[in-house]
């Protein structure tokens, strides 16, 4: 078995952080089976290297080794490239193809980005990983196949699971052996052995004097997050190769090449999901009160129409009564409560109530002021109610009748009739 040093010199593997040789070593001791791994880790960090690693060590590094980037291919098509198709299966299929878990048969197959890969795929990556077994498109004749598959990720599978974007069962069947390959923020100390192997070559492949970084760039270097990973490393190394004069890069120069947005250890604002106790009190008040009014006015409109139907007096004035303990209850509280609830929630001013028009002597504004203007309201009280009695006695109880000589909305009326215990 080759140590880990030997397989970091043979496939240029730089760095000496622990979760890294962690990672290297459980690739050395899978590669002998043939059992499935999956690797994880964010974009960038290299995770294509460690199915290099497996294959090479295997029973296998003789025969065909496939590397298919899932997120790269169409749904449409991502069929046809894996298990392939016959002639005439679909428009544009002029000839019997062959697909890559065919082709690599014997060999290993490396599925990059597999969770991007739809739902009716997955079913057929399960079929085989069971049994070795799949179908062409196209094709009812099932064939076999003898691939070792690894699988790459850097999404979060149990998220994938739970928003039902990834089978259960095809995560376990992938993930018998886990390998996660750790982010270059996490590997302090490889970061500048990384900047320098990369400023080495591009020296070379430019022939040009390798760039060097003075102490508070490095500094720079290690404190800055590197969301692009190693991937990001080597294009910054790359870009100050090519563009600086300087073969000294000080802070100030490195920093014009490090992106502001994300220079920063501010935390990142996590959205949340919205839930149905977040709207505030006041909102939920005011979506009651305007569903009630749309309920109302529906109510209203059937009583119209019965009216113009049937042109039935009384029992559109019984309707109408109905109606009108439907909406404020039977209670002078449960309409007062009603009432002055919405016109504060929509800040409308107090119902308006028709009064007679009282004519009364004139009095001296300077004389007794108070005395008469209390004298006054309960004199009208008064009237009013009297004016109420006279005037439903006169049209034998009817309510709509009395409103009308009195000159106020029926509504009223009844209100009055309430609240004076008439």
């Amino acid at each position: 078995m080759e140590s880990i040093q030997s397989i970091k010199q043979r496939f240029e593997i730089i760095g000496n952080d622990v979760k890294l040789n962690r990672a290297i070593e459980k690739s050395i001791q899978v590669s002998p089976t043939d059992i499935s791994v999956l690797v994880t880790g964010e974009s960038g960090v290299g995770k294509e290297a460690i199915p290099k690693i497996i294959h090479s060590l295997s029973h296998r590094k003789h025969a065909k080794y496939i590397a298919v980037n899932c997120g790269a291919i169409p749904e449409g098509t991502i069929d046809s490239e894996l298990f392939g198709h016959e002639k005439g299966a679909f428009t544009g299929a002029t000839a019997t193809r062959s697909g890559y878990f065919e082709v690599a048969d014997g060999g290993t197959i490396f599925l990059d980005e597999v969770g991007e890969l739809p739902l009716t795929t997955q079913v057929r990556l399960l079929r085989v990983l069971e049994n070795g077994e799949f179908l062409k498109v196209g094709s009812s004749q099932v064939q076999k196949t003898d691939v070792r598959i690894v699988a790459a990720t850097n999404i979060n599978m149990f998220e994938a699971i739970k928003k039902e974007k990834f089978r259960e069962d095809l995560y376990y069947r992938l993930s018998t052996v886990e390998i996660n390959i750790p982010p270059l923020r996490e590997r302090k100390e490889d970061i500048h052995l990384l900047f320098r192997k990369f400023a080495s070559d591009f020296g070379q492949k430019y022939k040009m004097p390798t760039i060097r970084l003075d102490d508070d760039a490095v500094q720079l270097l290690l404190k800055y997050r590197w969301p692009g990973n190693i991937r990001q490393l080597r294009n910054i190394a790359e870009q100050v190769s090519v563009l600086e004069e300087s073969r000294i890069i000080n802070l100030a120069t490195l920093n014009g090449y490090l992106p502001s947005s994300s220079n920063t250890n501010l935390p990142a604002v996590v959205g949340k999901e919205k839930k149905e106790g977040d709207f505030s009190t006041e909102r939920e008040i005011l979506y009651k009160v305007l569903f009630d009014m749309k309920g109302d006015l529906n109510d209203l409109k059937k009583l119209t129409l019965e009216l113009l139907k049937h042109n039935d007096s009384e029992k559109v004035q019984e309707e109408n009564e109905n109606l009108i303990r439907k909406i404020y209850g039977d209670d002078e509280e449960d309409y007062t409560e009603q009432e002055e609830s919405r016109n504060k929630i929509l800040q409308l001013p107090e119902p308006y109530t028709e009064k007679p028009i009282i004519k009364t002597p004139q009095v001296d504004k300077y004389d007794f002021a108070e005395e008469i203007q209390e004298e006054e309201t309960l004199s009208l009280q008064d009237k009013e109610i009297e004016l109420i009695k006279k005037s439903l006695e006169r049209n034998k109880g009817k309510r709509k009748a009395a409103s009308a000589e009195l000159g106020i909305s029926e509504r009223t009326l009844y209100r009055k009739i309430k609240q004076y215990d008439l």
